[in-house]
């Protein structure tokens, strides 16, 4: 019977198509015991904020110009209210805001109704913006 014993040989060494399990999930316990040991010992890097000292103080005069829903326009300063119109408003203001040394500093507050086409807002920006006025920003309601 030696012609089967080739045969017996055959079927004790087969060959295995599994992939064993073992090792991978020693491994990987092993990474989870070490991430969970070094998590706390790693500190989240602290941004260093700035600290907020007394606010500035609000600047005693702004020049504030009302765009109503009909987009008419309206320049207030302290001592003062009249209708201007866009191609006016620089004049306006560089009248309102004086001849003194600092009368640049002078904020512009643009107070727009809420209706109000943008193209009209970004027009009297613009007309302020190429005369060199700085110091221009928009007034807005806070939601409730």
């Amino acid at each position: 019977m030696p012609a089967l014993a080739p045969r017996a040989h055959r079927r004790g060494r087969r060959t295995i198509n599994e992939i064993n399990m073992v090792p991978f999930i020693d491994v990987m316990l092993v990474l989870l015991i070490i991430f969970m040991v070094t998590a706390p010992l790693i500190s989240p890097s602290l941004i260093q904020l700035p600290s907020v000292g007394k606010a500035d103080a609000r600047p005693p005069e702004v020049i504030q110009i009302i765009i109503e829903k009909d987009e008419s326009m309206e320049l207030k300063s302290a001592n003062r209210s009249m209708p201007v119109t866009v191609n006016d408003v620089v004049d306006a203001v560089r009248q309102a805001q004086g001849t003194a040394a600092d009368s640049a500093d002078v904020p512009v507050v643009i107070s727009a109704d809420r209706s109000v086409r943008y193209e009209a807002v970004v027009k009297v920006m613009g007309k302020l913006q190429s005369a060199g006025i700085k110091r221009v920003g928009l007034s807005v309601q806070l939601a409730k």
